[in-house]
C-alpha cells in the first residue's frame, strides 16, 4: 500500500502528503482500500491486447463555435497582445451533460504553419491552468493576484499550445451527472480527452492536418502516453478524424511505481535529505514491486517523510511562500521563481471578470479537484504503452528537472533503464548562453534530457532552458554539446 500512497500524494501537487483536505480524502480512501486489501485495478490491456474493433465516438456539430470561444481580453492583461486567445468547453458526452474546458494560445508569428501541441498536468485531478497561467503560457499573474505579464519564454513562441482541464471535475471541466466524479481513473481520463480533440479539429478545422503534440508532467507521465496511444488506435480502426500525432514529452514523469519509488527514496538519500540509518531501513524493509507493504516499511518512510522537514518537495531547494497575498505587491519578473504562485493563481481564476472572459460558468476553481471522490484505475506501470509509442514511430523525450524530490531524476533514470535501449548517444552536457542547461542521453527512440536547477515544474523554474529544450523537442534535434 505504500506504492499507492506515494502515488496519489502526487493529487497534493504543491506540498506535502496530507497538507490539504483533498490529500486527506485520497488518504482515507487509500487506508480503507488497504483494510480491504483490494488495490486500484489496472483498468488497462496492454498493447499487444488491443483490437480492432470499430467504436466511433461522440461528434457534435462545431460550426460557428471557435468564434464564440474567442477572448476578447483578459483582465489585467498588458498591452501589445498580438496573439488569439480562446477558451470554453466541448462536449464529450451529452447524455451526461459532461465537458471539459480548454484554454487555447495561437503563437504571435506564423501560426498558420506552427504545430499544434496540447499540454497536460497531472494530479490525477490537477488542472492544466497550472502550466497555462504558472510555468509555460503566455502570461504569469503579479504577485497581487489581479494582473497579467508576459512570459518571454511561452512555449506558444514556437507552438499553438492547447491546455485541457480534465478529467470532468477538475478545474473549470464539470458534469451534470454527478456520479461521474465516482468513476474518475485512467481508462475514462484517456477516452474523454480523446472526444475533446476530435471534436476541438470539429471546431478549429484548420488544425486538423497539422502535426499534433501532447505534452505534461507528473502525472501526466500517465495521462501523455495513454492519451497518444488511445490516439493511435483510433486513428487504426475508425473513419473519422485521424489526429495526425508526431510525439510526446513528459516531465518529471511518473511512469512506474516500482522504479519511481525506489528512485525517490534514493534521491532524498543522495541529496542530505534523508539519514544513512533511514535510507538502509528502506533498502531492508520496503519491496515496492509489491502491491502491499509490511508495518516496518510504513514506519521508516514516514520516517523519511519527516526527517525531509519542512521544504517544498517539488524543488528541496527553493523557498517556500511566506507571504501574505494581500499585502503582496503588483509586481513581477518572468526570471523569479514565486513561491506563492498557487495563491495567485487561485485569486486571479476565481475572479468574476475573469471566469466571464474565459467564457466558463460561475465556479469556485482549485488547482487540484475536491469532488473526484475516487480514482478507480492506475496501472503500475506505462513502460509497455511507452514502448508500443517508441514501436510506432513516436517521438518521444522524458525531461526532468534535477531539483524534484516527487519524481526525481532518480526515478526517471531507473524506469527508463527498464525499457532496456540501445544507447545512441552517450551522457553529456547541452548548453544555452555558454552555460549546462543540462544533461542529456539518447536512446533508440527515446530522449532522456535534465534541465538544471528545475524542481518538478521545469518552466516555473528555469523558463528559458525549457523553451529551449521544447523548440528542441519540435524540431526533433539535440540541443547543442558547446
Amino acid at each position: 500500500m505504500i506504492k499507492l500512497v506515494a502515488t496519489f500524494c502526487l493529487l497534493a501537487l504543491f506540498g506535502l502528503c496530507n497538507a490539504d483536505i483533498q490529500a486527506d480524502k485520497l488518504y482515507e480512501l487509500l487506508k480503507t482500500k488497504r483494510s480491504r486489501n483490494s488495490p486500484v485495478p489496472n483498468g488497462w490491456s496492454s498493447p499487444d491486447e488491443a483490437t480492432n474493433e470499430y467504436s466511433p465516438v461522440y461528434i457534435a456539430q462545431q460550426d460557428g463555435l471557435a468564434e464564440l470561444d474567442k477572448i476578447v481580453t483578459l483582465p489585467g492583461q498588458p498591452a501589445g497582445v498580438n496573439f488569439n486567445q480562446y477558451s470554453g468547453y466541448v462536449t464529450v458526452n451529452p447524455n451526461a451533460g459532461r465537458a471539459l474546458f480548454y484554454y487555447f494560445v495561437e503563437s504571435p508569428t506564423d501560426s498558420s504553419t506552427k504545430p499544434l501541441v496540447l499540454w497536460l498536468n497531472g494530479g490525477p485531478g490537477c488542472s492544466s491552468m497550472i502550466g497555462a497561467m504558472a510555468e509555460l503560457g503566455p502570461f504569469r499573474i503579479t504577485s497581487d493576484g489581479k494582473s497579467l505579464f508576459r512570459n518571454d519564454y511561452a512555449w506558444s513562441n514556437v507552438a499553438n499550445m492547447l491546455f485541457l482541464e480534465s478529467p470532468a471535475g477538475v478545474g473549470f471541466s464539470y458534469s451534470n451527472t454527478t456520479s461521474d466524479y465516482d468513476h474518475a481513473g485512467d481508462k475514462n481520463t484517456a477516452d474523454d480527452a480523446y472526444i475533446f480533440i476530435v471534436n476541438w479539429l470539429e471546431r478549429f478545422p484548420q488544425y486538423k492536418t497539422r502535426d499534433f503534440y501532447i505534452t505534461g508532467e507528473s502525472y501526466a507521465g500517465h495521462y501523455v502516453p495513454q492519451l497518444a496511444y488511445t490516439i493511435l488506435l483510433n486513428n487504426k480502426k475508425t473513419n473519422q478524424t485521424v489526429v495526425n500525432i508526431k510525439g510526446i514529452a513528459i516531465g518529471n514523469a511518473w511512469i512506474d511505481d516500482e522504479t519511481s519509488l525506489k528512485g525517490m527514496y534514493d534521491y532524498w538519500w543522495s541529496h542530505a535529505v534523508n539519514s544513512d540509518a533511514t535510507h538502509d531501513g528502506i533498502l531492508k524493509y520496503c519491496d515496492f514491486a509489491n502491491e502491499t507493504s509490511s508495518e516496518m516499511c510504513d514506519k521508516i518512510t514516514d520516517k523519511a517523510w519527516d526527517e525531509m522537514g519542512d521544504v517544498d518537495i517539488y524543488n528541496i531547494y527553493a523557498p517556500i511562500c511566506l507571504t501574505d497575498l494581500k499585502n503582496a505587491s503588483s509586481t513581477g519578473s518572468i526570471n523569479v521563481f514565486d513561491p506563492c504562485w498557487e495563491d495567485m493563481l487561485i485569486a486571479y481564476l476565481n475572479d468574476s471578470a475573469v471566469q466571464k472572459a474565459l467564457h466558463v460558468k460561475p465556479t469556485s476553481w482549485s488547482t487540484c479537484s475536491d469532488v473526484l471522490t475516487a480514482w478507480n484505475d492506475s496501472p503500475v506501470t506505462i513502460l509497455p504503452i511507452i514502448k508500443y509509442l517508441i514501436e510506432n514511430g513516436q517521438r518521444l523525450w522524458v525531461f526532468s528537472g534535477d531539483t524534484d524530490g516527487r519524481v526525481p531524476i532518480t526515478s526517471s533514470r531507473y524506469s527508463i533503464n527498464a525499457l532496456n535501449l540501445p544507447i545512441a548517444t552517450a551522457w553529456r552536457p547541452w548548453y544555452l548562453n555558454k552555460e549546462v542547461g543540462g544533461y542529456l542521453e539518447a536512446y533508440q527512440g527515446l530522449l532522456l534530457i535534465t534541465v538544471r536547477g528545475a524542481g518538478h515544474t521545469v518552466p516555473s523554474y528555469q523558463p528559458q532552458r525549457a523553451l529551449t529544450l521544447f523548440s528542441s523537442f519540435l524540431g526533433g534535434i539535440l540541443p547543442p554539446s558547446s
